[in-house]
Formats: structure tokens, sequence, C-alpha cells
């Protein structure tokens, strides 16, 4: 004859399901016979100040009236109070008439401006005073209009 094919590790395992089982259903009995529901014990309310509360809040009609005019969608537009000083000065640090490309140090800033042959309205060398203004570049601001101050 051929073996029991349930072993000693099986009974035991069916064992501990069948006693699990037997206490989950009992918490629930207990849970039904105490007539609390869960749920309602766990709702919060937050009222109008942000603080949480247990009862349910009034209702109120307070709205804010929002004028369309008031909605900006996009960019807001730009006051002429907000515009910077586009006309700049700053002294030629660096100037490679071969490559055709240099630095200014800005006065104001004291950041270094790239500047290209393209955007010199006349001839520049290294320690020069100029005037330029700022106009964006590939790799950040750059120079344009690069005039020599004339004392």
């Amino acid at each position: 004859m051929g073996r029991s094919q349930e072993t000693f590790g099986k009974k035991e395992r069916e064992k501990k399901k069948a006693k699990k089982r037997k206490e989950k259903e009992e918490a629930r009995l207990a849970r039904k016979e105490s007539g609390k529901s869960s749920f309602d014990d766990m709702i919060a309310y937050v009222d109008a100040d942000g603080n949480i509360v247990d009862t349910p809040p009034e209702p109120v009609n307070k709205k804010n009236e929002i004028k369309a005019e008031d909605i900006v969608l996009g960019i807001p537009k730009k006051d002429e109070s907000e515009e910077e000083d586009t006309l700049r000065t700053g002294v030629v640090s660096f100037f490679n008439h071969d490559k055709g490309y240099g630095f200014i140090k800005d006065s104001n800033s004291n950041d270094s401006m790239f500047v290209h042959i393209n955007n010199v309205l006349e001839e520049i060398s290294e320690g020069n005073k100029v005037t330029f203004e700022v106009q964006p570049g590939l790799k950040g601001p750059e120079a344009a209009k690069v005039q020599v101050v004339r004392d």
C-alpha cells in the first residue's frame, strides 16, 4: 500500500490556517456586537480656519468675486518702469582680432560679457572703455552695438 500524502508539516500548516480563520471570525463578530462602525469613528472634518473637528462644518456662502479682467493668462506684460537701462558701459578685458571675439567687463555688475566682431560698430582693443547693449545669445547674454567711449 501507498503512504498517505498528508505529512506532519502539512497538517501543522492547516491547523494554523484554521486557527487564524477562527480568530478573525471571532474578532469580526465582536466588532459587530459592539455596535460601533469603525469608519464613522475615523471621519474628521476641516473647518474654515483649517482646524480638524468631529462635526461637519456648517455650509458657508462665502464667495469671492473675481473679475475676468483681473485674470492674467500667460506672461504678464512688462511695465515701462521695469525696463532696465539698456545702454551699459564697461571695459574690454580681452579681444582677439584674428578669431573675432572677446569679453567686456560690465562696470555695474562686474560680469564678463561675450562680444563677437559682428556686434562691434567700430574697432576696439583691450583696455578700451565702451558702451554696449545686452542681448540674449546662444550660450547666455552677449554684448551688441559696441562703441568706444570718447572722453
